[in-house]
């Protein structure tokens, strides 16, 4: 793609040609058209642009519906609209719904040229900012975990509460729902984040090094100890020690791990010295811990020490009205990292997101939108890009096992199930708007769609 690609749209051809040929002169790549259906039609065909500049008032499609489209659809494209000479509720409606700038008409050259140069300046600042935070590790702020639905605000809100103490903190959810991501993020918002951020895998550290490798040893402890090693514990001194996969640890490690959460000390494999540690545990698991206490495979005091501040992470299935914004991340993120021209995902690549089950959850969806950016060779991520493991994404199925008409003899469940997949049909997969139309709450809605997902039916 062309650098500095600009698309002018105006249904005034004098005006729009004047503008073309202006910015022409000044080397952009400049494209026209005269509406804002035919400019969003060239976006859908998978051209590209940096920034368009559009009129408000236009025939078949206005500018401001044209911005929010690409606001939303586009988020890679900045909008500059142009309005009449006065028209100042236009100009504040076009800011609001996120344009970078506006014109009033009519403007001179030297106002254009200027206009312009200060949107690929803005451009380019928001690039090296993004990449800048990149770099500094910010993906560990909660402003950067991103979720909308309300069983991940509430997960955020918690994270608010716990992370100025130094209280233990419990992390449960499916494999991929991004149990580590919340823990660094709680190390890096704490007052601890000046010191260490020290991780166990208990699921794949052999038990019998585990107690080496947390309380440390002495030289001669046991046969191969040529040296003395400090243990984690002893590493995250004035930091966070995250213990992932705690259920994998044995029973006879639950044992001694409770010592050192109660007491706060340990002595060292062959040791005689008390050491005294200031250390923020932070424990993750996929496992049903209270399942793994009735099956004698967990200790209950245990359980009770860890499980001080518990956090419970939605699988993604759960949370299916944030899989747009989560997809729209990785890809451009995915696209940057592999300077790509890729500026978002086309509405039927979406569908079929949002009606995929994930049962890999987020991290699921991250591997896959890095694929597809791989393997797009245009500026859309298209459904032939997905390669969503044996999802039947046929929507003509689904409308014929949902759809009752008036010759139908139907239960009452029948035709309950039937409202809400119309319901989910009409508000393209959100379930906040489903249920708010249904006049159920969301928790009745997701535990309605729980029931289906048991019965064998594909939901998300």
């Amino acid at each position: 793609m062309a650098k500095n690609r600009i698309l002018v749209v105006d249904d005034e051809q004098h005006f729009r040609e004047w503008i073309c040929q202006t910015l022409k002169r000044r080397n952009y790549q400049v494209e026209a058209c005269e509406d804002g259906q035919a400019a969003l039609n060239l976006l859908e065909e998978g051209q590209a642009f940096d920034v368009i500049v559009s009129d408000v008032r236009m025939p078949k499609m206005s500018g401001l519906q044209l911005l929010r489209t690409v606001h939303e659809r586009f988020p890679g494209v900045d909008v500059v609209i142009m309005t009449q000479y006065g028209s100042v509720p236009e100009a504040v409606a076009a800011i609001k719904d996120g344009a970078i700038d506006f014109l009033e008409k009519p403007f001179p050259q030297e106002t254009l040229l200027l206009r312009i140069q200060k949107a690929f300046e803005s451009r380019k600042l928001k690039i090296e900012n993004f990449q800048l935070k990149r770099e500094l590790g910010t993906k560990f702020q909660f402003d950067n975990i991103l979720g909308q639905s309300p069983c991940m605000l509430s997960v955020l809100e918690q994270l608010q509460m716990v992370v100025p103490t130094r209280a233990t903190v419990l992390i449960q959810g499916e494999s991929g729902t991004g149990k580590e991501l919340i823990a660094r993020a709680l190390h890096e918002n704490s007052p601890r984040r000046g010191g260490p951020f020290v991780k166990v895998n208990c699921a794949a550290m052999p038990e019998t090094l585990m107690e080496s490798e947390l309380f440390g040893h002495e030289k001669g402890a046991f046969t191969g100890a040529v040296k003395t090693v400090e243990g984690r514990f002893a590493l995250a001194h004035g930091g966070t020690l995250l213990l992932d996969e705690i259920s994998e640890m044995s029973t006879g490690m639950q044992a001694k791990l409770l010592r050192v959460l109660q007491e706060r000390e340990f002595e060292k494999l062959g040791g005689r010295e008390t050491i005294k540690i200031d250390v923020r545990i932070i424990a993750t698991t996929n496992r049903d811990l209270k399942k793994a206490i009735a099956e004698n495979n967990f200790r209950e005091d245990l359980f009770h020490r860890l499980n001080v501040c518990p956090i419970e992470l939605p699988p993604l299935r759960d949370r299916a009205d944030d899989i747009p914004m989560l997809a729209n991340h990785f890809v451009l993120y995915y696209a940057n990292d592999y300077s790509k021209d890729i500026c978002g995902i086309d509405e039927s690549a979406m569908e079929q997101l949002c009606r995929y089950n994930w049962p890999g959850n987020v991290r699921e969806l991250q591997h896959k939108m890095e694929r597809a950016v791989i393997m797009c060779e245009d500026t859309l991520v298209r459904p032939k890009h997905l390669y969503l493991d044996g999802m039947d994404t046929s929507p003509q199925e689904e409308e014929k096992m949902f759809t009752l008409d008036a010759q139908t003899t139907a239960t009452l469940s029948e035709i309950e199930k039937a409202a809400i997949f119309r319901a989910l049909r009409v508000h393209e997969n959100n379930r906040t708007k489903t249920a708010e139309s249904l006049g159920i709450s969301i928790r009745t809605l997701r535990n309605k769609l729980r029931e289906y997902r048991e019965e064998g039916i594909a939901v998300d």
